[in-house]
This record gives C-alpha cells, structure tokens and sequence, in this order.
C-alpha cells in the first residue's frame, strides 16, 4: 500500500502528452503546421519557429501573426489485471486554447524575429474512473488479505474513489536574428526561454474493504482484524503454554486422547484444545493424530504468526486512510538554437538546431498526504535537444510541395522511472517525418494537406498507463486566404491515431500473467491571421 503514494506523483506526467512532436516537446505550433504538417523549410512567417533562418527570403517590412489551436485528446487504457472491477479506463486531455504569436522585422540583408507558445504540455487531463494502476493497489488487497477469513474479516470485494486532474504548460518565449550571407545562405542565431508551470490536484479517498454488500472502511476494517489478529494470539499462545507441563512431564509424544484417558486433562480442556487446533485450520484426522509436542508446536507458531500479523494489518491500516495532494511546480530554462537556409530558387532548405533545455522545477506545496512533495523540493524537467530539416520545392506557379524531418534526443534526457518502479529508458531517438503540398486555386486561395509519421523510441520499461509514446500516424488539410496585401487566413485540421501498443506484466500467484494496452486518438482544428503592418 505504500505505492499507493507514489502513484499520486505520476499524474504530473499525464500532462506531458504530446499533440504533434517528441515525448515532451510541441511542434504544433501554426495553423500553415496543421493545415500541412511539413513546415521545416518555410520562409513564411510561421518559419520563426519552423525555419528562423529562411526569413530573408520574405520582403521587406513588420509582419505580426495570431494563431490558436483547440486540441482535444482520449487516452485509452485497457488492462487484464484480474480482481479489477473496471478493464477499461479513458482519460480527456482538452485544450480549447492553445496559442502561438510571431513577429518579424525584415529589412535587406536582416530579420529580426520573436515567437510566443506553448513549447510543451498545454492540456488539463481528467480520469473521471482513475487508472489501472491507482486501482490495482487497492484491488490487490483482495488476493492478499485472503487470509483474514479465518479471523471473520473477509476481502472478497473493495471500492475507493479516485480523482485527479493535471495541467502543465511550458511556454516558449523566442528572440534571435537572421543575416543574409549572400543570395543563397542565411545564417540565425537565437534563444528561447521556457517557464514552466505544473500543477496537480487529486485525491485517493473511500477505501472500503470486505465483501460485496457490506464493504467498510478500510483503515477501519484493518485495525479491527488486527486487533482480532492479537486476541487470537494471546490464546494460541496460552493454549502452547498449557501444553507445556505435559511435554515436561514426559507425555509429548501421546495424542491429547491417550492424555484425557490418562487423566492428564479432562475432556472439557481436551475439546478446547483440539477445538482452537481446528479453528487454525487443521482437520479432524490430523488433530486426532497429533502428538502433544506437535500440538504445543502448532499453537506456538501460529501465535507468533497471528502477532506478525496483527502487526502488519496495524501498520498498513493507516495507508488506507484517505490522501490528498495540492501541488504547483514552476521553473524554467533556456534553449540556445542556430539555423541554416539555402535558398536555390525553386528549392529551399532548412536546418535547425535547438540545444537541450535544462529546466529545474520548484514544488509550491499546498497539500501534500503522500509525502513526496515537499515543499521547495527542486525536480528536473529537461527538454530533449532537436534537429530539424525540411525541403519545399514549388513544381509551377499553383503547386509547392515539401517535405520535413524532425529527430529528438531523447538518450540523452533522464526520464526517471515509471509508475511502475521500472527506469523509462530510451531505445533510441524520437523521429517524425512528413510530406505536404499547397496548391493555388486563384491568386488569393490555396488549398493544401500533409502527412506525418512518428517513430518512437521508447522501452517497454518506459511504458506505463500514466505515460505512454506510440508511434503514430497523422493527416491535415486545410486552406489559406490572402484577403488583401496585408491580411492573410490560415484554417486547418489533423487528426492523429496512435498504434496501440501492448506491455506484458509478471507478478506472483494468484495475479500471473496479465496484459496492458495503451493507445489514443488526437483531433485538432486551428486558426491563425497574419498581417503586414508596412
């Protein structure tokens, strides 16, 4: 039941859900992205995040863009754990609100450039029925405390509540400037500061224990069958001690019948004795051929047995009380990024470099029954390293197809450990890959779609139901509506699905073998208006 503690600290990481991108990093971060999905050498104005060294090649003048995306979520958990009493658990991650803004100062050889969004996180997760492994610590106790039948405190049956709800948000606030170096290099130099916010609220209460229909507390039902657990002791181990004059006095090797018939005992502390052997679990034979020494023996290790156990359910009847956690962790960091455009008319290339962003959070601690959180504790969030590339080649006057690259390196992040104990060990780097087209209705409308493939690199060991990356697949489509010379639309949607994917668990007798899956389904519908001020 100690774990039940160390589950509450995983919800943060249900937040780290990725919409487009790596384990923990967004690159979401335009409707041109959603609408096309291949963005990585862009020379428009969404190219501060995507290709800050291509903005050279737009014209001259002050170029300001709004774009928001409403992103929403569902995360499906199936588990075979037996004695759970739900297989089937779905967690909603919405975020209606999902902003990006950029700006750019084009003058000659110069761009000067800033970008604001949501570098990670960005969504509120809610499990209205908790997840496998909340459950499974309480549904556990069913098999383990079995035993307690024999003292009249049966678990064949549980409940308890549970609820959680996370957030996290780490935003990225972007500054650099690009240099023309001649016709076809530009060069850009820049950073990106990232604060980051997480913060959790949740509860593990009603714990109630025995069988269905008349289920009771649980810290309740624990210290009552403790105390019956010591009671019993007591007897068994006044029953060993009223053996004990007869093994001193020569008749340990006689049943306690040839004891009675020597008149040893009367038949009266004869029933009593073969009575409480019985009640320990012994049958009528084995009691009826039992020796007074292996009576004495029995009584005197099922007394010792009986106080480990009153012990043991004394201890972990507090572990069952109700537990509540109230948590906000801030922080932040900084992600130095270089990028190269080549520019051969027709065809544009653009490679981007971000460095890895140390980030160290801060607990703000309100709340905290689990004991993990203390408050001022520092924890690590770091952001994996990326290397971007991407190629647009316009065929004619209507059509521009393009094509990206995206690898994070996550090897050289430290995940820690999963709920499950188990470190979240990395296999090898995150990879994304996409194609899209743009294609010219009239002089003023386009219409475009992409596709995009992810290929993680995660362990099993890293799998767990509170974090999970699967591989996946995505389309987008969506339109952009040059209404004037300054003012142009960009509307968009994709749709992501996650291959499921399937962890095997072991665990000793009765549970076996048993298996989880994991997978979920993304949809996203984007807005994003920009506009030349001169």
């Amino acid at each position: 039941m100690n774990r039940l503690a160390v589950l509450i600290s995983g919800a943060l990481l249900l937040t780290s859900t990725a919409f487009a991108g790596g384990i923990l990093t967004k690159t979401n971060q335009s409707a041109q992205f959603v609408r096309m999905l291949s963005r990585n050498a862009s020379t428009d104005i969404d190219a501060v995040y995507y290709n800050p060294a291509g903005l050279t090649q737009m014209a001259n003048g002050f170029y300001f863009a709004f774009n928001n995306q409403s992103i929403f979520q569902t995360s499906t958990i199936n588990s075979e754990y037996p004695f759970l009493h739900n297989s089937e658990y779905k967690g909603e991650t919405n975020a209606p609100v999902f902003p990006s803004a950029f700006a750019v100062y084009k003058t000659d050889k110069w761009a000067f450039s800033a970008g604001f969004g949501v570098n990670a996180g960005g969504g509120t997760t809610k499990f209205d029925r908790g997840l496998p492994s909340f459950e499974k610590q309480v549904a556990g106790l069913v098999p383990a405390l079995s035993g307690l039948s024999a003292l009249g405190y049966p678990v064949t049956d549980y409940n308890v509540d549970i609820s959680f709800e996370g957030s996290s948000v780490f935003w990225g606030i972007q500054g650099g400037a690009t240099y023309k170096v001649n016709k076809i290099l530009s060069v850009y130099l820049g950073a990106r500061y990232v604060p980051a916010i997480n913060t959790y609220n949740g509860s593990i209460t009603n714990i109630q224990l025995g069988t269905a229909g008349n289920l009771k507390n649980g810290t309740t039902y624990l210290t009552s069958a403790a105390a019956a657990a010591s009671v019993k002791a007591q007897v068994t181990a006044g029953a060993a001690a009223s053996l004990q004059p007869l093994v001193a006095g020569g008749a340990g090797s006689m049943t306690l019948a040839q004891v009675q018939g020597a008149g040893l005992i009367t038949s009266t502390q004869r029933a009593q004795l073969e009575g409480g052997l019985l009640q320990l679990g012994l049958t009528s034979a084995q009691v009826s051929a039992m020796s007074v020494a292996s009576a004495q023996t029995t009584y005197s290790t099922s007394s010792a047995y009986l106080a480990g156990t009153a012990a043991t359910l004394t201890a972990k009847a507090p572990a069952l009380a109700d537990k509540h956690v109230d948590v906000k962790q801030t922080g932040g960091g900084v992600t130095p990024i270089i990028g190269v455009n080549i520019n051969l008319e027709k065809l544009n290339i653009g490679l981007k470099y971000e460095h890895m962003t140390i980030i160290g959070l801060t607990n703000e601690t309100v709340v905290d029954g689990t004991g993990l959180f203390p408050d001022g504790q520092k924890t690590n969030s770091d952001i994996p390293a990326i290397l971007a590339g991407g190629a647009s080649y316009q065929v004619n006057d209507k059509l521009k197809i393009s094509g990206s690259g995206t690898i994070f390196f996550d090897k050289n992040v430290n995940w820690g450990k999963n709920v499950y104990l188990q470190e979240r060990t990395i296999d090898k780097n995150f990879v994304e890959l996409s194609l899209g087209a743009e294609y010219k209705l009239t002089d003023k409308f386009a219409l475009s779609a992409g596709y995009m493939n992810t290929n993680t690199g995660v362990s099993k060991q890293f799998q767990s139901d509170f974090s999970f990356s699967n591989d996946s697949y995505t389309t987008g489509l969506g339109f952009q509506w040059n209404i004037n010379d300054r003012l142009v639309l960009d509307a968009g949607m994709m749709l992501t699905t996650y291959k499921t994917d399937t962890k095997t668990f072991t665990e000793p007798a009765p549970i076996g073998t048993y298996n989880e899956t994991y997978t979920k389904d993304t949809f996203t519908m984007a807005f994003g208006i920009g506009y030349k001020i001169f």
